[in-house]
């Protein structure tokens, strides 16, 4: 086991028990008591509160003013956060995400059950790929210090960037950056798919609060348009998962009425083609056009 992984793993059991002994810690790692010793130091050193026990119970705790007060959270309210954080892993891509699960399980009593709830996500490669970049932006968001890239717009044209990054955000199935860009001189939300060559300078900046707080979601989220369309009884699931009972309106045997919400892009389009012949549009008429327009257009692929 590299040190590393040692040292947080005594933070996991002192967080968890009263008093260890060198003695057990020496066995439990299958090291020296004078290896642990230097561990206690470097943690010591790294600012987390050990303390030393004498006598022939004694051994190393940890500050109670560190731990989590129990008394706070129930067995099942740690339950539940650790099956969000569990879920959520895969999707947040941060060692932190690891620790924290780890520092919650030392607090759950060992008969509460486990497994209850599981969640999966795709393994998607792509998102796989943008660890480092996304690592990096974290980094740079915490440091203040300004970041360089190559950024590919839809159509694959590629543009310098330099950017005062502020904030990362997972929206759906991608990972977002918003920032301020000093080539176009503004708010900006890049996703991180589509950034390439990434650096962060040594440069520092100060945070621009009063234009972060004027709000980037129009930057990335387009203008919403009420459709209405007739669906199949086989997909109202995935609609009243995603837009709620009240979405969805009995028309004949055959079909459902869903009144939803989508842009008027190929972003809008894309996702109601998805559903093939288990979905016809009947409202807007102009949503319509454009939409059958977009079909044209695929259909010409394949002529």
């Amino acid at each position: 086991m590299e040190k590393v992984e040692r040292l947080i793993s005594i933070i996991m059991i002192l967080l968890k028990k009263d008093v260890v002994s060198s003695k057990e810690f020496a066995q439990l790692f299958n090291v020296s008591k004078r290896t642990i010793l230097r561990d206690m130091e470097t943690l010591s050193l790294s600012n987390i509160p050990i303390y030393s026990v004498n006598g022939v119970h004694g051994g190393y705790g940890i500050m109670d003013e560190y731990k989590v007060d129990k008394r706070l959270l129930s067995s099942s309210d740690l339950e539940n956060i650790l099956t969000a954080l569990g879920g959520l892993e895969q999707i947040l891509i941060s060692e932190e995400i690891e620790i924290t699960i780890k520092k919650i399980e030392a607090m759950v009593s060992p008969l509460a059950p486990k497994g209850s709830i599981q969640l999966s996500f795709y393994d998607w490669e792509g998102r796989s790929e943008i660890r480092q970049t996304l690592k990096t932006c974290q980094e740079a968001i915490l440091k203040r210090r300004l970041i360089s890239f190559d950024y590919i717009d839809k159509n694959g044209t590629s543009t310098k960037r330099t950017v005062e990054p502020y904030q990362l955000h997972f929206s759906e199935t991608s990972w977002y950056l918003k920032g301020f860009c000093l080539q176009r001189m503004g708010n900006r939300t890049f996703k991180l798919s589509r950034i390439d060559h990434l650096n962060m300078n040594e440069q520092t900046f100060s945070p621009r609060d009063d234009l972060l707080e004027q709000g980037q979601e129009a930057s990335y989220q387009p203008e919403l348009v009420v459709v209405k369309a007739l669906i199949s009884p086989g997909i109202q699931d995935q609609f009243i998962e995603r837009y709620g009972r009240k979405s969805i309106e009995t028309y004949s045997p055959d079909y459902l009425l869903a009144t939803i919400y989508v842009p008027q892009n190929n972003t809008g389009f894309q996702f109601l083609a998805s559903f093939g012949t288990n979905l016809k549009i009947v409202e807007p008429r102009a949503y319509m056009e454009d939409f059958r327009n977009f079909l044209n257009k695929m259909m010409e692929n394949y002529c």
